[in-house]
């Protein structure tokens, strides 16, 4: 059996996540991320599910998902997954792309999987270099040269995130979710805010977001969990402050997520002194 090894690391120069997995075996539950996920697959082959659309990758395949792409995914050929990628925060992203185009405007990639993609080469160049933790400005240089080429053939610039208005149901389950993810909350409580019945509201919501309303809620508690953990929040508090019953449940949970422990996660940002400031209100 292949040892399995779980690298994250983060850039400070860059703002950005890199994530190593090789070995891996685990299934990720259908989720989504509040940030851009730029990836490719080293070894193996995987089943992909995202936005309805389902994919077989393979070696040689870019991944590209948007903040709120719902996916789910898992190994299909008894082996083992290697697999690399970058993580952008949305107001990177925006300051990236206004640098590049002189434009203000989050972009949305589409498609998800570009196969046998020609830019691999520039991602995994990239991706060593922030495995590596160089500081020259080869590494800047490079980042910007792959995001420019990525919005060139892979966006449509007449379109951006923030013109895929949601239904008024559903942007008030969403808002409540995310004002309320710490708290227990009951399908009653989102039919009482909608007027929909229980069975139309889960239809409806999935529907329209590829994603349950628990599924989403699950994966907002995930997300806030990560800010604080990024600010040197320790696991056991963060636990009690995104709604979990306890720390054992947490971890449970948020490694099904995101591939780490929460303490392993909290890691990366004390090696080098990166904490991220502490989220207010939160």
């Amino acid at each position: 059996m292949n040892r399995e090894t779980r690298i994250v690391k983060y850039d400070t120069d860059l703002k950005v996540e890199a994530y190593h997995f090789k070995g891996l075996m685990q299934k990720f539950p259908n989720h989504f991320h509040q940030y851009y996920v730029i990836g490719f697959i080293e070894k193996g082959q995987r089943f992909l599910s995202c936005k309805s659309c389902d994919y077989t990758i393979a070696p040689g395949d870019l991944l590209l998902f948007n903040p709120h792409d719902n996916h789910t995914c898992s190994q299909i050929d008894g082996k083992s997954l290697d697999y690399r990628c970058i993580n952008v925060q949305p107001e990177v992203m925006a300051k990236a792309v206004f640098d590049i185009t002189g434009k203000s405007y989050l972009p949305y990639f589409e498609p998800q999987v570009i196969f046998h993609s020609e830019l691999i080469s520039v991602l995994r160049e990239l991706h060593q270099m922030l495995m590596d933790e160089e500081k020259d400005f080869r590494k800047e240089e490079t980042f910007f040269f792959l995001l420019e080429q990525l919005i060139e053939e892979y966006t449509d610039q007449s379109f951006s995130i923030a013109q895929d208005e949601p239904s008024a149901e559903e942007k008030t389950v969403c808002d409540f979710l995310e004002a309320h993810y710490a708290e227990n909350i009951t399908l009653t409580d989102l039919c009482h805010l909608t007027g929909l019945s229980r069975y139309y509201l889960l239809r409806s919501f999935t529907k329209q977001k590829g994603i349950s309303p628990y599924r989403y809620l699950e994966t907002i508690r995930i997300e806030k969990a990560k800010k604080l953990l990024e600010g040197g929040k320790l696991p056991i508090d963060v636990a009690l402050q995104t709604g979990f019953s306890d720390q054992s449940h947490f971890s449970n949970f948020f490694k099904k997520f995101i591939g780490l422990t929460p303490k392993q996660y909290m890691t990366i940002f004390k090696a080098n002194g990166s904490e991220k400031k502490e989220p207010k209100n939160e």
